[in-house]
């Protein structure tokens, strides 16, 4: 094929992916309430939605929640990772494959099994003050994400240099001081990739957190979409838009240090 089809292919996808996220960005600049018809340029609903106490607390359990499971995800991924690159053990391939399962399995079947999971094993106690009563919703949000930074991190060990951990024990340090001085800066750019994904990840997460949150526990994806429910307003596109371009800067960030400092880090000299 010429190289013209494949670029009109591309543009195609592009537009395709991405128009419906370009017109409610437009769209939430609209000064009517309605979003049918264009009446002009207003930026009242982004100050409308800045200071709806709702949304405002709805979006910090977002945050919360999503600065809680990041830390946990990024220590339990990268000991499961460093677990996984260094040891052979009994049962070692069916502990890989079992990491893979909240990547792979859909959501929905992730959020049932959550549900069940707060009903009938673990129920989380009720009427706790704030931020304990979301923590069902962090442990949930840590089973899915953690997954992803291990896979981050080991990404990272594959080209990490045995033999440098050898030397650091021939000068005689310790396990642990060898763990913090050589192998933790090694795959420091992997970790902070994992935790701005898995950050990313709980922040917009919808499917689980819908099925183990509470009335009091409402974060920003399901704000908004109790929003929709009843219309779709230019204040809920401008609270959508807030949500996106914050994913969208957060990926673009676990993106560069991923694809740049982990990927081309320890493949050769840097060039001056």
């Amino acid at each position: 094929m010429r190289r013209w089809p494949i670029q009109a292919w591309l543009i195609a996808v592009t537009v395709f992916l991405y128009a419906p996220l370009i017109s409610l960005m437009v769209f939430s600049f609209n000064d009517s309430k309605r979003n049918v018809v264009w009446q002009g340029f207003t930026l009242n609903y982004y100050a409308k939605a800045l200071t709806n106490s709702s949304l405002i607390e709805a979006f910090t359990n977002s945050i919360v929640i999503a600065l809680f499971s990041t830390v946990i995800s990024v220590i339990v991924g990268a000991m499961a990772a460093i677990a996984l690159w260094r040891f052979r053990f009994a049962g070692r391939t069916a502990f890989d494959a079992g990491m893979a399962i909240p990547i792979v399995v859909p959501e929905i079947c992730m959020g049932v099994g959550m549900l069940v999971f707060f009903a009938k094993i673990f129920p989380w106690p009720q009427g706790l003050p704030w931020p304990l009563n979301l923590g069902a919703i962090i442990i949930a949000h840590v089973s899915f994400s953690f997954p992803f930074v291990a896979v981050v991190v080991r990404a990272r060990l594959a080209s990490f240099n045995r033999e440098l951990e050898e030397a650091a024990k021939d000068l005689g340090a310790s396990e642990w001081r060898t763990l913090m001085d050589v192998l933790v800066p090694h795959i420091q750019p992997s970790l902070i990739a994992g935790a701005l994904l898995a950050f990313t990840l709980s922040l917009d997460d919808f499917v689980i957190t819908f099925f183990t949150s509470g009335p009091d526990t409402v974060t920003f994806p399901v704000k908004i979409y109790s929003m929709v429910r009843f219309s779709v307003t230019p204040e809920v596109n401008a609270a959508s838009t807030i949500l996106i371009v914050v994913t969208v800067l957060l990926t673009f960030l676990a993106l560069k240090f991923q694809g740049t400092s982990a990927l081309t880090a320890g493949h050769g000299p840097e060039k001056k």
